[in-house]
């Protein structure tokens, strides 16, 4: 079984006036156990420094079951950010999954093919003493 991966998530009020709305982004993933995704997420909340209110007159991080709320008043109005840890149960643009490790008791794939021989004496220089085949090129084991 796959340790579980959790989305960070903020939520947080931008614009001002009539434009004020609230965007949410996913800004990390973690995988393990929720309480290191919450811990992760707790670190963020702390050090999160959001664009309004621009003069911040009180900051309060309070702590929810899936998060946390950051109010942070203005002189005008209250500005809102929240912090939730939330499940990740599908992403349609997720990278492929890594081929899983072959079992100990699995048999070993055959025997790894072997690199070439280095050619034999000097190597061919150009006029500037650099090597014309680098040493590297047609190694197997710089994959």
């Amino acid at each position: 079984m796959t340790a579980p991966t959790w989305g960070l998530v903020v939520e947080t009020t931008v614009g001002t006036g009539e434009r004020k709305h609230v965007e949410a982004t996913v800004v990390a993933h973690v995988t393990g156990p929720r309480e290191a995704a919450l811990a992760e997420l707790e670190q963020r909340a702390r050090n999160y420094a959001p664009a309004h209110p621009l003069s911040p007159r009180r900051r309060r991080l309070l702590r929810q079951r899936d998060g946390f709320l950051l109010v942070v008043d203005g002189a005008w109005q209250s500005y809102v950010t929240r912090f939730t840890v939330a499940e990740l149960l599908e992403d349609s643009a997720a990278p492929p999954a890594p081929p899983e490790e072959p079992a100990a008791s699995d048999p070993a794939p055959g025997p790894a093919p072997e690199p070439e021989p280095e050619p034999e004496g000097p190597a061919e220089r150009d006029e500037d003493g650099i090597p014309v085949r680098p040493s590297w090129l047609g190694r197997h084991d710089l994959r």
